[in-house]
């Protein structure tokens, strides 16, 4: 499944984070023209990861 930018969520709660700046920076180009903010991005990506190691893990147990 590919990674697509979906618009803001609700419900959230605040955590602070650093980013390295290039990544920022990535991460900021790859926004614009899209209806989402840096968090909302940040949020995504997390649950792409998230989903996908669960993906790989379950591969692992049933080789």
């Amino acid at each position: 499944m590919a990674f697509k930018i979906k618009p803001d969520r609700k419900e959230t709660d605040t955590k602070t984070i650093r980013f390295p700046i290039d990544l920022i920076n990535e991460i900021e180009k790859a926004l614009v023209g899209k209806n989402a903010t840096f968090s909302a991005f940040v949020i995504q990506a997390c649950e792409y990861a998230l989903k996908n190691m669960e993906v790989e893990e379950k591969k692992k147990v049933n080789s």
